[in-house]
């Protein structure tokens, strides 16, 4: 498939912009589950941040790997 000389750029932009939110949105809702569940069981809240802290690095390295395929695109 040709995408011509700069669609290839145009594919790997939009790719990154769709990593990007996608990133911010896995995070938004991490922070949304954790809040709503400190503010249930206050005394879970080491446990819950230490939850929390690891689906906040799962979603970003998906963001990372869209950066990065984004990149192989171009």
């Amino acid at each position: 498939m040709d995408f011509g000389t700069f669609g290839g750029i145009g594919l790997g932009a939009i790719g990154f912009g769709l990593a990007a939110i996608g990133g911010g949105i896995g995070v938004g809702l991490a922070g949304l589950g954790a809040t709503g569940a400190v503010a249930r069981q206050p005394e879970m809240y080491s446990r819950i941040f230490t939850i929390f802290i690891m689906s906040a690095a799962m979603s970003e390295a998906l963001g990372l790997l869209g950066f990065v395929l984004a990149f192989i695109a171009m």
